[in-house]
């Protein structure tokens, strides 16, 4: 029985609404935008055939999703207003033939753009200086992300020349370049860390970012479109502004042409898809605007887009082939990444036969299987990805994550919380480029000269297989590496020779145990005096330690549960490093004694390790996480589950005027 028209535009009001929560609120698509597409134009298409299923909370009501909770709101000076979709030429056509209708043969020209894959701001300026930064949220209300703005470097904060004067506003797009993206995944997966899916959420998450200083690690860039003055364009044409935009010191993107009529519109997109991968961003698309201003004018709006502007969007690089089978990597952390062994296909010109599966999550989530029939997407440089199962295979068979690594065949673990399986053999091959850099680092061993270029020449002769093999390098083996005289040569060796002196903790930290950083591991010292007695204890022993809890507990012990870093703890212990320090006796007294604390979150103005030094001064004990022993929650901004954990159990929580009082109040009684 076919579906009723109002069953089905519920069902697709409801699809749409959680698609666009997940990417416009949660920065996590679960669908590609082409998906989107289909679904929006099948319920707009319902919604045009049958005018009373229309309803004012509808998806094609909207013109974006809802401002994200966390930031102040602020109304914009005019609605930042979406565009229509062209998704080939013919549709393209169509509209060229309603601006004609509409502009009753009047001669009109086009602005061609790039439509890059990124999220909208608006930028105001008084006295030619930056004063706010919003972004597009609903359209109509939007957020203050000033103060990470500003971290943008390509966003003047102060103009240059005299192209503008007095206050304006500029409105433009937010985008990370693939470099970037590249390198902050990166940094993710080294982290242990959920990669991102894609560069536009990236800058998402970044200009939404509470903290200004992961807007500005993530270097993101910003490309002017738009001159406004009290909400209306300042200039006679659209094209005057780019242009003055540009000499007042805004990056506006060169890929751009004047076109007089609708061939030379379709010639610059042609041209532009021809060398789309060779741009250092995303784009998926060009938008085309009337020039004349006064001709936006007499075309104008509808409630939700502007009847003078189109996005013509590139067709989707997408294709269906079988998935032949799954094999692991193991990256430089030893994380283990899925890598999909596929059927060859020619996707954007391109012959696919891998792609990323990112994690066992990502594979659960698609529930996919070896020998199915998959959805393939490239898009630019991006490693090829999944979308989705097209078809199941007829004989198709899990996959199963190893039990040992395939390279080294040490063990793999996954910790709670944690999106991939890692390898814990410190000593392995795959990582074992990370583990020497983190064990030279100034911080740790202290190793000076050990870099970058020097650690990949000792890999690539093969004089290191371990941190240990360090001890036994010599002056002449350094010698014959390139860029390395008398003089460095035997600085290096020196360095090696004097990190042989560090304390217990640094050692510790340098082993590389999984969440043992710096702190830890000082505790770890601290507490048990010797590495033996840290190696040799259980999960339970090792949670009396300060701020050592569960989950650090079995990592440490998982570490040292593995064959390969037992025999590395041997080798640095013939090599002489210092394995012995003083334990640490526990501090009584004080005003906070016998009160355990937990802090999470931002505070107005001490920092977390202020706020913790502060508690533990006084007497008290700062753990990791909530449970039934937790005295108090110091909780500030952004707290998250650890303040809905403490609800739970009931576990008082302070904030900071509450902990400077009660730090107060005991220490004068």
């Amino acid at each position: 029985m076919k579906e009723s028209p109002a069953k089905r535009a519920t069902e697709l009001r409801k699809q749409l609404e959680h698609h666009e929560y997940r990417y416009y609120v949660l920065d996590a698509p679960e669908i590609s935008d082409a998906e989107y597409d289909v679904l929006i134009r099948e319920l707009k298409a319902l919604e045009e055939a049958h005018p009373e299923l229309r309803t004012p909370d509808s998806p094609t009501q909207r013109v974006g999703g809802q401002p994200r909770e966390g930031f102040v709101k602020v109304a914009h000076s005019s609605p930042m207003l979406s565009l229509d979709n062209a998704l080939n030429e013919q549709e393209l056509r169509e509209f060229d033939t309603r601006v004609q209708t509409l502009l009753k043969g009047e001669p009109y020209e086009y602005v061609a753009e790039l439509k890059l894959d990124g999220l909208s701001m608006a930028a105001q300026y008084e006295s030619r200086q930056l004063h706010q930064a919003i972004t597009r949220g609903d359209g109509r209300v939007g957020e203050d992300v000033t103060n990470n703005a500003r971290t943008i470097r390509s966003l003047p904060l102060r103009l240059r020349g005299n192209a503008i004067s007095n206050a304006f506003e500029v409105r433009g797009e937010v985008v990370m370049q693939r470099s970037s993206f590249e390198r902050l995944n990166e940094e993710q997966e080294k982290e242990g860390l959920k990669r991102f899916a894609n560069p536009r959420n990236a800058a998402a998450g970044a200009l939404r970012a509470l903290d200004p200083g992961i807007t500005a690690a993530r270097r993101l860039d910003y490309f002017a479109y738009f001159l406004l003055e009290n909400g209306k364009p300042m200039l006679p044409s659209h094209w005057q502004s780019l242009e003055r935009l540009a000499e007042a010191g805004f990056k506006v993107n060169n890929h751009r042409r004047k076109c007089k009529d609708l061939d030379e519109l379709l010639q610059f997109i042609r041209d532009t898809e021809s060398r789309r991968d060779a741009l250092p961003y995303e784009t998926d698309g060009v938008v085309a605007k009337i020039d004349s201003i006064a001709q936006q004018e007499r075309l104008g709006w509808t409630s939700k887009a502007p009847r003078w502007a189109i996005a013509f969007k590139y067709p989707a690089r997408q294709a269906a082939t079988v998935l032949e089978n799954i094999e692991v990597q193991v990256g430089r952390t030893g994380a283990l990444t899925p890598v999909a062994h596929l059927k060859p296909v020619t996707v954007g010109g391109v012959t696919v036969s891998r792609a990323t599966l990112h994690n066992e999550d990502e594979i659960v989530r698609l529930a996919v299987e070896i020998g199915d029939t998959v959805l393939v997407e490239r898009s630019g440089d991006v490693i090829p990805k999944i979308v989705r199962v097209v078809e199941q295979g007829k004989d198709r068979r899990p996959f199963q994550i190893p039990k040992h690594c395939p390279i080294c065949k040490g063990h793999i673990v996954r910790e709670e919380g944690e999106a991939a399986s890692r390898c814990v053999n410190a000593s392995c091959p795959a990582r074992l480029r990370e583990t020497l850099l983190h064990f030279s680092a100034r911080g740790v061993m202290d190793i000076d000269g050990l870099g970058d270029a020097l650690v990949d020449q000792l890999l690539a002769r093969g004089l290191v297989h371990s941190v240990a093999d360090l001890y036994h390098l010599t002056v002449p083996q350094l010698l014959e590496l390139e860029r390395m005289g008398e003089k460095s040569a035997s600085k290096v060796i020196k360095n090696i020779e004097k990190s042989r002196s560090q304390p217990l903790p640094r050692v510790l930290n340098g082993l590389g145990i999984p969440f043992v950083g710096e702190r830890t591991a000082q505790l770890l010292a601290g507490h048990f005096g010797d590495l033996d007695r840290i190696a040799n204890a259980s999960v339970e022993t090792l949670q009396e330690v300060d701020e050592v809890g569960p989950k650090v507990a079995e990592s440490i012990k998982q570490f040292f549960g593995e064959v390969r870093n037992r025999d590395l703890v041997e080798k640095l212990r013939r090599a002489g490093l210092q394995f012995a320090g003083e334990k640490q006796p526990k501090k009584k007294g004080g005003p906070l004694a016998g009160l355990t604390f937990v802090v999470t979150g931002t505070l107005p103005t001490l920092k977390r390790e202020e706020a913790k030094a502060r508690i533990e001064e006084a007497g008290g004990k700062v753990a990791g996480s909530v449970s039934s022993k937790t005295s108090y929650l110091l909780a500030g901004e952004e707290a998250g589950s650890k303040l809905e954990k403490a609800r739970e159990l009931n576990v008082p929580i302070l904030d900071e005027p509450g902990l400077l009082a009660l730090l107060d109040s005991r220490s004068t009684t």
